[in-house]
């Protein structure tokens, strides 16, 4: 069965629902990774059902129990990664390395007919595996996520492999831009200059937040795009919610070289009171907000 061809309007709703899903579970538990849906929401939503060419899910429908961890009695669990299909030479592989956005893959499967739409009851349930923070059992992950998990270095040099091996299939990764922080993603993208790896394409949610605030004031990352094309790659940057742009931005030209988009977005997009002065790494909804960010939610 052909895959659904989205129009952008219909991407726009899977954004809203991803956004209005994650406020849900932030009202109901008092608190999420909130800006971090906000800000992504667009993006994740726009890999699903525009950008990147994945098979249909072989995973469970529903949440499974979690599986245990990785071991040598213990190698045949269902991996996160069923979620985006199976592995074909002509289909591209995702790898999520801000684990945690887990949340928000969670809510772009089930928009998009991945999983259960009633999944996110199991999200952060202990013996699950909707868990908080992504790792490789988790619906929608390839790997243990995050820097120290390397996930950029993983898709990178499985990016090679596929080149080496003539699969027309390309390897997309997401990150964070606190992660531009990280030594390792400069080897990476080096790496991936030096071996001219056109199919590896790295998405980065450039929010300028950090768990410690804002990326300014913490670590300066500026200029990333004279960065990224002096360590070897294309860059192009784009308005992270406009989703013709974040999609056009993938039509780029980069043949010999990895391309690189930037993604500048807000973690207050479509949350009016995420604009006011916070820690915006985890939002925690007090009781004297709680009333503001129902109507919000109500509304949407």
């Amino acid at each position: 069965m052909a895959e659904k061809k989205y129009s952008t309007e219909e991407v726009q709703k899977v954004a809203n629902q991803i956004r209005k899903q994650i406020l849900g579970v932030a009202l109901q538990t008092g608190g999420c990774y909130l800006a971090q849906a906000c800000s992504s929401a667009e993006i994740i939503a726009s890999l699903y059902t525009k950008v990147m060419n994945l098979g249909p899910s072989v995973g469970n429908w529903e949440p499974i129990p979690f599986p245990g961890v990785p071991c040598p009695d213990n190698m045949d669990y269902q991996r996160g990664s069923a979620y985006n299909g199976a592995p074909a030479p002509d289909k591209d592989r995702f790898f999520v390395s801000c684990c945690h956005y887990a949340s928000v893959i969670y809510s772009a499967l089930a928009a998009t007919g991945r999983i259960s739409p009633n999944c996110m009851e199991k999200f952060n349930v202990d013996g699950w595996n909707m868990e908080m923070i992504g790792a490789e059992h988790s619906p929608g992950f390839e790997n243990t996520a995050g820097s120290l998990g390397q996930t950029i270095s993983i898709a990178g040099g499985t990016a090679h492999a596929r080149k080496r091996r003539g699969d027309t299939g390309k390897c997309y990764v997401l990150l964070g831009d606190g992660e531009l922080q990280e030594g390792q993603t400069w080897e990476c993208i080096q790496a991936a200059g030096h071996y001219k790896l056109d199919n590896f394409i790295v998405v980065v949610d450039a929010n300028d937040q950090q768990v410690e605030g804002k990326i300014a004031d913490q670590m300066t990352e500026e200029p990333i795009v004279a960065r990224f094309e002096s360590f070897g790659a294309t860059c192009v940057e784009c308005n992270g919610h406009d989703i013709e742009a974040f999609c056009k931005a993938f039509e780029t030209p980069h043949e010999g070289r990895p391309l690189v988009v930037i993604a500048r977005t807000s973690g207050a997009t479509g949350i009016k009171p995420l604009e006011k002065p916070r820690s915006m790494h985890f939002i925690r909804i007090g009781k004297d907000e709680r009333d503001e960010f129902q109507k919000i939610y109500d509304a949407m």
